[in-house]
């Protein structure tokens, strides 16, 4: 059973000092992964809770998970008001709700899932422990900072700060992309990890505040990004499937679980890899019966006919 938003509220303090329940953790996670709002209102939260022992999170650990949790308060400086204000300090700046519209639920809730982890890590974590190919955890938030960039200038927004050459010519679109990923990657890689998970937040923030996420009517133009026309819609799934990937990629580096995304997207995940595998086939193919259970669902299809 999952947790609303007023269910959450009532676990936010604890966990942001580290001391939900075992038996809260996964449902709390798995509601931020899909809920933006409630995502954002964690981090507010845990950035306040660390600025309360000017920097030094380990006493304020203590102190006010006592209130969240309800036991007695020992306050070394006798203040039990420490957690309403905390409270009150993140409510009064939290963020409006998302109007994304369903077709840029799943990229949201990715990105709100990764946020989520990336702020586990701290600014002197594992961020050099390997992931998927020849990337670090650093080197896989430049490569989904790449990632975004098409869906990026396609809709008016500027691209990414690293410098960009003269891409191959007369090669396939994977070759150019490549040649750009490697760019991106190398020019982060000159950064601090802070610093190009500021850059990939700026930028699918940006991406999830432009009206093409807002607005189905302008989401339904098709256009071709990395090879494939779809609608802008489809391509806002696209990146949310890709994010949530590379989310799971670094929790499984990391040991740290990542949440399956909810049942809503990630049907709208399936259906669209099946239109793109379908397309794939061609209708010269012999036809192939592809049946997806699961999650509350099911589907059939019949492919390359």
């Amino acid at each position: 059973m999952g947790l609303d938003h007023e269910g959450v509220r009532d676990l936010l303090g604890a966990w942001a000092l580290g001391a939900v329940l075992p038996s809260d953790e996964p449902r709390l996670l798995g509601h931020l992964a899909e809920c933006e709002w409630c995502a954002a209102e964690a981090t507010r939260l845990r950035d306040t809770a660390r600025l309360l022992d000017g920097g030094d999170p380990t006493l304020a650990y203590e102190r006010i998970d006592r209130a969240a949790t309800g036991e007695p308060a020992a306050y070394e400086n006798g203040d039990q008001g420490a957690r309403g204000r905390l409270l009150a300090s993140v409510l009064a700046t939290r963020p409006a709700a998302t109007g994304a519209a369903p077709h840029a639920g799943p990229y949201a809730a990715s990105v709100a899932g990764l946020q989520a982890l990336l702020r586990e890590l701290g600014e002197q974590g594992p961020w050099s422990t390997p992931v998927v190919h020849d990337w670090d955890v650093h080197a896989t938030v430049a490569h989904l900072l790449a990632a975004d960039e098409s869906l990026a200038l396609r809709l008016g927004l500027p691209a990414v700060r690293a410098p960009q050459g003269e891409p191959p010519r007369d090669v396939s679109w994977r070759k150019v992309w490549a040649h750009r990923t490697a760019e991106v990657i190398a020019y982060e890689q000159t950064r601090s990890p802070a610093q190009t998970v500021a850059a990939w937040r700026e930028q699918s923030a940006a991406l999830l505040a432009a009206p093409e996420a807002s607005s189905a009517e302008l989401a339904a133009q098709a256009t071709t990004l990395l090879g494939v026309r779809l609608p802008i819609a489809d391509h806002f799934v696209v990146r949310g499937f890709e994010t949530w990937i590379h989310t799971d990629d670094i929790g499984r580096a990391l040991g740290r679980p990542v949440p399956t995304p909810p049942d809503q997207h990630l049907w709208r995940m399936v259906r669209l890899g099946v239109r793109i595998l379908d397309l794939a086939l061609g209708t010269e193919s012999v036809p192939v019966l592809l049946t997806v259970a699961g999650h509350g669902s099911e589907g059939e299809w019949v492919l390359g006919s």
